[in-house]
């Protein structure tokens, strides 16, 4: 397992070993001890498993606050999606910055997401299938959202048009500057 960081302190994109051999492959996609290793001591305690039936789906951007907040372990495990993490840490350097990267069945890669940041993708596929851990428990009184579209993030996403399926709850999201958020950054350091 290979933890590279990206240009947002503490978002890390992850490239797991496959093993593979006329059968298929073997991966380990989760070890306690070799994330601690690389400096991920992240305890997680749910796991969570979505399918979005269409390519174009977008879910997020989705946060949830303390004292219920979540680190995040995502990957792809069937089909393909664009997944992103904004920083929503109050006073940080990289504050309404975004990371996007392709996480697919394909390439086994993963994205470790610490608390402080709106998470959402996009599938680039039919049937993609999304499965991450996370840090803490589902708390809907601490849910929040940021809307996946603000132009003062100017995520570049790809294949979302009008026919883009959404939730009713994400297509009506605040924009960042209207959201007060409730991480700050050095807290966080």
């Amino acid at each position: 397992m290979i933890a590279s960081p990206t240009k947002i302190p503490g978002l890390l994109s992850i490239s797991v070993s496959r093993h593979g051999d006329g059968r298929g492959f073997f991966a380990e996609t989760y070890s306690h001890r070799a994330y601690a290793q690389a400096g991920i001591e992240t305890v997680f305690v749910q796991d969570n498993h979505s399918v979005s039936e269409f390519a174009g789906t977008v879910r997020g951007l989705h946060y949830q606050s303390p004292p219920h907040a979540q680190a995040k372990l995502v990957r792809c495990g069937r089909g393909s999606l664009f997944d992103v993490a904004v920083d929503i840490r109050v006073g940080s350097p990289t504050y309404g910055q975004w990371h996007g990267e392709v996480l697919s069945s394909e390439n086994g890669r993963q994205l470790y997401i610490p608390s402080g940041f709106a998470h959402g993708f996009v599938t680039l596929e039919d049937d993609t299938e999304i499965v991450y851990k996370c840090s803490d428990f589902y708390a809907p009184e601490c849910e929040g959202a940021v809307r996946f579209d603000d132009p003062d993030i100017g995520i570049d996403w790809p294949i979302i048009d009008r026919s883009t399926t959404i939730s009713e709850r994400d297509a009506i999201a605040p924009l960042l500057g209207d959201v007060t958020s409730p991480f700050n950054f050095e807290a966080w350091t």
